[in-house]
């Protein structure tokens, strides 16, 4: 049996004004499989995306979830960025992901219309997964071995019962309806995303607070039928940078997309698109990009990360303001776990992090 479906369980979706699948920057996220090359020796990050890129290309062959092993491409076109590139291709060889540097000229009959002066490192284990098909068949699985599902629901409160040692109390109420539901339950796991810091600081004491961050992405599609490489294509990474750049990835059906790039954001709920920023990307797509017709790459829908902070998507070093992962049990507070700023590689790592959340409350 699956490990989110051991025990029954009442999943409920933090209702924020659209009626998407479990998630809440759920389908306005990349359908990367991660391979797990930025997150540096020790983190959460590395562990979990390592862990769940096994645990999802094992699932998506089991059940027939669509995915592609499409591969990755990270590009320099001058000596610093080659500089980087080897930091990334030796970071990865020291955690066994393999990884390798492809010559310039194979590079150009394979994909002819990307453009790289100065080198091409390539993932072999990155891909591509068709995530609403991934999220409806957790949905479905998670249903059909008990567990209840209620989306559309906002949570109004939620209280510990002597600290949790009697479990917990969630009032809720529907979208449709001003009646409140209570829900008791013995275990409380605060995946709630974009809401999950705020859901956090309305249980835990004021000296545990912490302040959300909201990182909105810009994602843009392109309309012609040339250029359309195979292969993800990323810059190299940028020291200090909240993301790794506007690449291009695809979907199942081959279209590719353009982004996303970084704008900090007070308001989670803010997802509309800047007309302002696309100058910017097309600067960045075209540096590898250079034969794509400019007037056939528009906005498309933007989708917010949840940080813990303004750190670097990558990491170079102790101090360097990289920003984990937080999964943790919450002192003081029984059947407690906080998942906190989940983002990239969130999806890839998903499986893993269900299982790192019932081994701290179940052991």
């Amino acid at each position: 049996m699956e490990p989110w479906a051991r025990r029954r369980a009442v999943a409920i979706q933090k209702w924020i004004s659209r009626p998407y699948l479990p998630g809440t920057y759920d389908l306005h996220i990349l359908q990367v499989i991660h391979a797990g090359l930025y997150y540096g020796p020790t983190s959460l990050k590395t562990s979990l995306c390592l862990k769940g890129k096994q645990m999802m290309y094992s699932l998506c062959e089991k059940q027939n979830i669509p995915y592609r092993n499409a591969k990755k491409w990270i590009l320099s076109q001058d000596a610093q960025q080659h500089e980087e590139l080897v930091k990334t291709h030796d970071f990865a060889k020291s955690i066994g992901v393999p990884i390798n540097f492809i010559p310039l000229s194979e590079a150009n009959a394979r994909e002819p219309d990307v453009l790289a002066r100065e080198a091409v490192l390539e993932s072999p284990t990155t891909g591509i997964v068709d995530s609403h098909a991934y999220m409806s068949y957790l949905e479905s699985d998670f249903q059909s071995k008990g567990g209840d599902l209620a989306c559309h629901t906002s949570v109004q409160s939620v209280e510990p019962l002597s600290s949790g040692s009697r479990g917990w109390e969630i009032k809720t109420s529907a979208a449709t309806s001003s009646e409140t539901t209570t829900i008791t339950a013995d275990t409380l796991i605060n995946s709630a995303g974009l809401a999950a810091i705020p859901l956090s600081n309305s249980i835990l004491p004021p000296s545990r607070h912490l302040t959300p961050y909201y990182a909105k992405g810009s994602y843009y599609s392109y309309s012609a039928p040339t250029p359309r490489p195979k292969t993800l294509v990323y810059p190299a990474p940028t020291t200090g940078a909240a993301g790794l750049g506007t690449h291009l990835t695809m979907d199942m059906t081959g279209a590719i997309r353009f982004g996303p790039d970084v704008e900090w954001v007070d308001d989670p709920n803010d997802l509309s698109v800047n007309e302002s920023r696309l100058p910017a990307a097309l600067d960045e797509i075209m540096a590898y990009l250079p034969g794509i017709q400019k007037e056939k790459v528009q906005l498309d829908y933007s989708g917010i990360r949840p940080k813990l902070g303004k750190g670097g998507a990558v990491f170079k070093g102790k101090g360097d303001g990289f920003l984990d992962f937080v999964i943790r049990k919450e002192e003081g507070f029984e059947g407690f776990v906080n998942l906190l700023g989940i983002e990239s590689p969130g999806l890839t790592s998903s499986l893993a992090i269900a299982e790192m959340v019932e081994d701290l409350l179940y052991n």
